[in-house]
């Protein structure tokens, strides 16, 4: 029987909406039915793409009757009032990572979507990704024994990107721990199991032009044990790519002669004004749309060096599959390029809705990482390890 096309509504046509927009094209089993953004011009552009309706308010969309679930993707401090706005018209939700910025707002997201009887999946986060995935698979068939010790790196120019004001603010979801810890806690949760004991964490604010967070290093314990290492940097330095044979984060391959051009860029800026200006000329409706937002990925996602050492073998999620480290041989256990770019996070959803399957990437879940990422900031802050209470494990697995 073919499953009915799921018509999905977008809250914010900005950046986290342009990384999925080739996957929200191409998956052929959804339809864009409906937008929200308070840009005239992206409105516009949204309705040539897609023959779509738009709106203004993020309220109008909920109450679009089209619309069965909604695809949040406004800033950071609006997520919970806009889950709260998708329940109240008993809409699904896709919200984009970070959950959002207090643990009370996640349980606030929670609990109204449960009294909706919604499904609530957060993401895109890269735990995503067909590599983890494919590596989480393997360590749940117990073939290589239980998982001991995750080390994940990720050195990026996250931070010399053009930003906005907001972005460089800790207290407004700003800085790497919101954007990018968000991703890779979801990668070592998934790999290791998902029920994170405590943390132990610093931060590095070494930029005053950049006044939030710029790198941080993290060791999570897990209940069964297991531990993981956690180390990121976005001030535009050493590009961890290089581990990933100039595999981009997206899958596009990467020029390493191109080294220094985000800092390079930034250092003509002059003000604030300018370099949100510089952020706000490469958006969806000013200057991009469907026809230049194509599909180029040669290979799948990643977020930098992941090894999993279990007690038979070290698994690397790569982007061409998992590299596999034995006692005594070394091999690859590939994955096909990917046809649609992203796609695991609408599968996802869409199997959530259309066959009431519990997701990974729940409410739950989402809070729970957002719980290892506030707590790397108070570790940061007090210098001392912080335990943990709202961790749940992978579904299946007898711990959520």
């Amino acid at each position: 029987m073919t499953t009915p096309v799921l018509k999905l509504g977008i809250a914010g046509l900005g950046r986290g909406f342009m990384l999925l927009l080739p996957t929200l094209a191409a998956h052929p089993d959804i339809r864009l039915v409906a937008a929200a953004d308070p840009r005239e011009q992206a409105r516009r552009q949204f309705t040539a793409d897609f023959s779509a309706a738009t709106y203004s308010d993020v309220a109008d969309l909920c109450a679009d009757p089209e619309v069965e679930a909604v695809y949040i993707a406004t800033p950071h401090q609006f997520h919970r009032e806009h889950v709260e706005l998708a329940a109240a018209h008993g809409k699904h939700v896709l919200v984009e990572k970070p959950m959002a910025l207090s643990l009370e707002d996640c349980q606030a997201m929670i609990d109204a979507m449960h009294r909706a009887g919604r499904w609530l999946v957060v993401g895109h986060s890269h735990s995503f990704d067909a590599p983890y995935l494919r590596a989480s698979d393997m360590i749940a068939s117990q073939d290589f024994g239980a998982v001991r010790m995750i080390h994940a790196l990720n050195y990026t120019d996250f931070l010399y990107r053009p930003r906005r004001p907001e972005e460089l603010d800790t207290d407004q979801g700003g800085g790497v721990v919101f954007s990018q810890a968000a991703h890779q806690v979801d990668i070592v949760r998934l790999l290791g199991g998902g029920r994170v004991r405590s943390v132990r964490a610093a931060t590095g604010n070494w930029d005053p032009s950049r006044p939030t967070e710029g790198a941080y290093g993290a060791l999570l314990n897990f209940d069964d044990g297991a531990f993981a290492n956690m180390t990121y940097s976005g001030f535009a330095h050493f590009d961890s790519d290089e581990f990933c044979g100039w595999s981009g984060e997206l899958g596009q391959p990467r020029d390493p002669q191109q080294y220094g051009s985000a800092r390079a860029k930034l250092a003509s800026i002059h003000s604030a004004e300018e370099e949100a200006a510089l952020k706000n000329s490469r958006t969806y409706g000013a200057g991009l749309s469907l026809d230049n937002s194509k599909p180029q990925d040669s290979a799948h996602n990643h977020f930098g060096l992941v090894i999993v050492s279990c007690d038979e073998a070290d698994l690397r999620p790569l982007p061409q599959g998992v590299e596999v480290y034995a006692h005594t041989r070394r091999y690859l256990e590939p994955l096909s390029p990917p046809e649609i770019p992203r796609r695991e996070v609408l599968d996802e959803l869409i199997t959530a809705i259309r066959h009431d399957r519990r997701p990974v990437h729940t409410g739950e879940w989402g809070m729970a990482t957002m719980e290892v990422c506030l707590a790397m900031l108070e570790s940061a802050r007090h210098g001392r390890e912080v335990s943990l209470s709202h961790q749940v494990g992978l579904p299946g697995t007898g711990t959520l």
